[in-house]
């Protein structure tokens, strides 16, 4: 079995990114695609929308704008691996199929 190697998907146009997860990331770093900010909660490893105010670091202060460059010090740049495109291609093909004429 081939262990599948994680890399970083940015999180607005699903380009992946010459970055390695856990990798640090700088306030200011973009995108080199988009342009947004790569030091987002969205791009973190403890960002979940269905934990409390949708952080899964209990320690962390409130951030309200996931997609906004902030200064949270336990920051972990979130790798995707081939397992999450597979899903988003599976959902994305459900409902093409779905809506098929």
């Amino acid at each position: 079995m081939q262990k599948i190697e994680k890399q970083v998907i940015c999180y607005n146009c699903l380009t992946e990114l010459d970055l390695a997860p856990a990798q640090k990331v700088l306030r200011h770093e973009e995108c080199d695609k988009c342009m947004v900010p790569l030091h987002v909660c969205k791009m973190c490893e403890f960002y979940d929308v269905r934990a409390y105010n949708e952080c899964r670091e209990p320690s962390a202060e409130r951030i309200l704008e996931k997609e906004k460059a902030n200064f949270c010090s336990y920051f972990i740049l979130k790798g995707g691996n081939g397992a999450d495109s597979d899903t988003q291609s599976k959902l994305l093909s459900a409902a093409n199929a779905l809506f098929k004429d």
